[in-house]
């Protein structure tokens, strides 16, 4: 594992120094190796980990590339990573989300088009709670999503994104278990777009914290 640990920050070292560039083939296997001071094999396995983390992809037969290495690739292993979270730490992407969401609606208060936000008040007046919970979560996430894209920030978009899964399962269960719990999201949903219709930030940043805080609140109370 040290071996390859050392290819890895060596093959990093070219990438960070601009050795290697964005979309730039590498050297043939055998001539990197020799250049890097390397075995073949610890640079297979430093290549293979790479291509996990979406630095690295292995062209079948034509070769190796660096990738674009734009952010919300980059940021795609951590959805992977997540997927093997605990239940038991669902509490605590709930705390992450409470510090992210309500940054992204208050920067989305300034920044989202007319056009952004006649989508979401689209996709809030779709929501019913007749609906059921399955169409219901699902407009949740698009609704949470629609906000975050309209910052602009696609690393943040990509940040909520990956923490959005973990905290899934919950939603369902409170929308299945605590009284008049989706007719209370719908009723946030309607605040929090009131806020960033009227390009209010700090409405916008108070109604999203109080809307993932009482998720994050139920949740403490049944666990």
């Amino acid at each position: 594992m040290a071996v390859t640990d050392e290819a890895i920050e060596k093959i990093k070292g070219m990438i960070v120094s601009g050795a290697l560039q964005p979309g730039q083939r590498l050297p043939k296997e055998a001539d990197l190796a020799t250049d890097l001071g390397l075995s073949r094999n610890s640079l297979r396995e430093a290549v293979k980990a790479l291509s996990l983390m979406n630095i690295l992809d292995v062209r079948q037969g034509d070769g190796t590339y660096v990738t674009s290495l734009e952010s919300p690739l980059l940021l795609e292993a951590l959805s992977f990573i997540v997927d093997f979270h605990r239940d038991d730490q669902v509490l605590e992407f709930l705390a992450v989300r409470r510090i992210l969401e309500p940054a992204a609606a208050a920067l989305a208060a300034r920044t989202a088009t007319p056009e952004q936000l006649a989508e979401l008040r689209v996709v809030l007046d779709s929501a019913k709670p007749a609906d059921g919970i399955d169409k219901l979560i699902a407009a949740d996430v698009e609704f949470h999503r629609r906000i975050t894209f309209a910052t602009g920030n696609r690393i943040l978009c990509s940040l909520l994104e990956g923490l959005s899964t973990p905290t899934m399962r919950a939603r369902v269960w409170r929308g299945l278990t605590e009284p008049a719990a989706l007719e209370r999201t719908l009723a946030e949903h309607a605040a929090i777009l009131e806020a960033l219709e009227a390009g209010d930030a700090e409405a916008a940043r108070a109604w999203s914290t109080v809307h993932i805080a009482n998720v994050e609140r139920w949740l403490a109370s049944v666990l």
